[in-house]
C-alpha cells in the first residue's frame, strides 16, 4: 500500500501563500527526519536535497487570493490537495500532520504531532517549510523593509511596524486581522 505524508507550512503568517507537501519515503527511508521545526535550517537544507533525490514527492500551494477568499483552514485543505495530486499516483492512505482533514476520496488519517511520529510526515514537513522559506526570501527582495528573510511572513515587531509604515503588500492577507485593521483606518 502507498503511504503518503502530508504537512504544511504557513498556516499562521500576515503574508504569503499556504504550502504543503506530500511525501512517498524511499524503501529504506532516511535518516534524521523530524518535524522541521526541530531541526537546524542548514540539516533541513541537506535533508530536502535528499529526500528530492530519493522519494517521490509533491508540492501544492494556496495563494493569498485564496487564503482571503475561503479562509486559511480551507487554503490549507486546498494546498494539501494541490500536494497529493501532484505525485501523480493514488495514495493507499493518507497520513497528515494535525487533528483536522479535508474531505478527501483518500483513505486519510490525522495525526497530531504526526510531523516529530511518522517519518513521511516529517519529510514532507521539511519540503513544505524549505519550500515556502524559499518564497518568502525571495519575495523579501521584492518587497524590503518587512524582515521576509527571517521572519517568513509572521507578525513580529519589525514586520508590524512596517506594515504600519508601509502599507500592505499584494502578498498581505487580507482577511488577517493586523493587515484588515489597517484598511479601516
Amino acid at each position: 500500500m502507498i503511504v503518503v505524508g502530508v504537512d504544511e507550512a504557513g498556516r499562521g503568517p500576515l503574508a504569503g501563500p499556504v504550502v504543503a507537501a506530500a511525501v512517498i519515503l524511499c524503501d529504506d527511508g532516511i535518516d534524521g527526519l523530524d518535524d522541521s521545526k526541530k531541526l537546524s535550517a542548514k540539516r533541513r537544507a541537506a535533508l530536502e536535497i535528499e529526500i528530492k533525490a530519493r522519494c517521490r514527492w509533491g508540492v501544492g500551494e494556496a495563494s493569498v487570493t485564496e487564503i482571503d477568499s475561503i479562509n486559511i483552514l480551507q487554503a490549507t485543505f486546498l494546498a494539501m490537495t494541490r500536494a497529493v495530486e501532484a505525485l501523480g499516483v493514488e495514495p493507499g492512505k493518507v497520513l497528515v500532520d494535525g487533528n483536522r482533514l479535508p474531505r478527501w476520496r483518500w483513505r486519510a488519517q490525522a495525526i497530531v504531532d504526526g510531523d516529530a511520529l511518522h517519518p513521511c510526515i516529517s519529510a514532507a514537513s521539511i519540503i513544505a517549510k524549505e519550500h515556502r522559506d524559499r518564497f518568502m526570501a525571495d519575495a523579501a527582495r521584492r518587497f524590503p523593509g518587512f524582515g521576509w528573510e527571517t521572519n517568513m511572513g509572521y507578525g513580529t515587531a519589525q514586520h508590524l511596524a512596517a506594515l504600519r509604515q508601509l502599507g500592505p503588500t499584494p502578498l498581505h492577507r487580507a482577511s488577517f486581522a493586523p493587515v484588515a485593521q489597517l484598511t479601516l483606518i
